[in-house]
């Protein structure tokens, strides 16, 4: 894997979208032919990356950054009519595919055909060499996998800190008899999960036929309710019983005076450095056969981190921990890797994300600080001073998109936004965009949603908010129209990339 080099032939431009956001039957998107169909119409554009969140199975809140797996794939996302073995029924709800992801129904519809899909796949290829052969060289995390999600609907609870204690503290009787007990469902969510990272590895390489490297994301923290962290105790601060110590967050400020708490498990970094990091090594190493080039969320947590006491209701309580800086990071350097390192960065994560050579982040949205009543025309966030090594966005899956954020603004300060990029109203996303395109930048990367130029009823997530509408967006494909690409394929002719 080679590291992102500073010349004009590593210029490309991406576009963020989730494979949740196709607009597929079943009530979610899922990597079939629709997924390919937006990836040709994407690269006849000259789109050259397209970028992901994580893959994982979702949890509580359907946040792809609180996976119940770091290793496993989200089997809502498999494709029901490609599956072996099984006719997938007509669609009941077509004309609603283009609408927000409804989890709930999702769950009682599509993931109960999933089932019975294993079953018929099973039925015909539980001896296949491939299925076999997948099965064998996962082991080391599909076996703890398939045990920890039949455990999880037998329980009716993810939450394995509050199973009963036996099989909670992973007791080597309690494991062999649920894993016997549970054999049959063991062996579904196995098949389910042979058939997402079968289809997966179709997809991805038939983007790589089209000319496109996938953009991988991976969140730096576990879900409390992982098998992950069920699996590997030693690794979190955590008591005897399996319940947290510490919580991770970021501490107040600007935009929260109580700070967030997000509750993630923190890690206990010395037992890690204790194997060289393996665990971790991993994540990162699997994640990489996966996608092409892979964003690591809060990077600066690697510096230090702010650890908040168990219990607490806000972040306020929180302290500055060390994280493992270049002692883990050197064993990435060369890798493909973008570093997320937005938030509050210090000299030291400066110095941390320049030892790394990872490309950090560039949001042209946080580029229009006016509380000083000017344009601060040194603002890093601003095209004009882009480097080379650095990807910049619109806005990322946290961001409004770039017209509901503009057209929020107070009138003094979309004046100030004409001026800088020298546009009427209904150009400045366009116009946004092209900053980007033409910036020094090596990779630029724009939301589906700024492309289509849609307000926030079409945004992905607001942070520290659980409700139905974040991680459920699904696009229209008539509001992608040639027009839309036809423009983003002259851009991007005309800046190289």
């Amino acid at each position: 894997m080679k590291h992102m080099t500073e010349n004009n032939s590593n210029r490309k431009c991406g576009v963020l979208l989730h494979p949740c956001s196709f607009p597929s039957p079943y009530g979610i998107g899922d990597l079939g032919s629709e997924a390919r169909t937006t990836l040709d119409r994407l690269a006849g554009a000259g789109v050259k990356l397209w970028q992901i969140l994580p893959l994982g199975p979702t949890g509580y809140g359907n946040s792809p950054y609180a996976s119940l797996s770091c290793f496993a794939g989200n089997e809502y996302l498999i494709d029901l009519r490609q599956i072996d073995g099984f006719t997938a029924p007509e669609d009941s709800d077509y004309e609603n595919r283009s609408q927000r992801v409804d989890y709930g129904k999702v769950y009682e519809n599509k993931f109960q055909l999933l089932k019975v899909a294993a079953r018929a796949f099973l039925e015909k290829n539980s001896g296949s060499r491939d299925y076999l052969a997948f099965c064998a060289d996962n082991s080391w995390w599909l076996d703890d996998y398939a045990l920890y999600r039949a455990l999880s609907d037998r329980f009716n609870d993810t939450r394995w800190f509050f199973w009963e204690e036996p099989i909670r503290k992973r007791n080597a009787a309690a494991v062999k008899k649920y894993t016997k007990l549970l054999e049959q469902e063991i062996r579904l969510y196995k098949a389910l999960q042979f058939l997402f990272h079968s289809q997966w590895e179709s997809l991805h390489s038939y983007a790589a036929s089209l000319g496109m490297k996938i953009v991988g994301d991976m969140p730096i923290f576990c879900a409390g309710d992982s098998v992950d962290v069920w699996t590997n105790r030693k690794l979190f601060k955590l008591d005897p019983n399996g319940m947290q110590t510490a919580g991770a967050g970021v501490p107040p400020d600007a935009f929260s005076p109580t700070g967030q708490y997000w509750g993630n498990p923190v890690y206990n970094w010395k037992e890690h450095e204790k194997d060289d990091y393996s665990w971790f090594r991993k994540r990162v190493e699997m994640t990489l056969k996966m996608v092409d080039i892979l964003r690591i969320d809060h990077f600066r947590g690697f510096e230090s981190y702010w650890e908040v006491p168990a219990g607490s209701e806000t972040a306020q309580a929180g302290k500055w921990m060390p994280g493992p800086g270049m002692k883990m990071l050197k064993h990435f350097k060369g890798m493909e890797i973008i570093a997320e390192d937005l938030g509050i960065i210090t000299p030291e994560v400066e110095k941390l994300l320049e030892d790394s050579g990872f490309p950090g982040m560039k949001i042209v949205q946080f580029a229009f600080d006016l509380s000083s009543g000017r344009l601060n025309t040194e603002n890093a966030y601003l095209p004009h001073n882009y480097m080379r090594n650095c990807v910049a966005y619109t806005g990322t899956h946290d961001n409004e998109t770039t017209r509901g954020w503009y057209n929020r603004q107070s009138d003094e300060y979309k004046d100030i936004l004409r001026r800088y990029f020298q546009c009427p109203d209904e150009e400045i996303v366009w116009q946004m965009m092209r900053s980007l395109i033409s910036s020094s930048a090596n990779y630029v990367i724009f939301p589906l949603q700024d492309l289509m130029g849609l307000d926030n009823s079409a945004r992905m997530n607001a942070p520290s908010t659980v409700g139905s509408s974040n991680w459920s967006w699904r696009f229209d494909p008539s509001l992608l129209t040639d027009g839309i690409l036809n423009r983003l394929r002259e851009y991007i002719s005309l800046y190289g990339r």
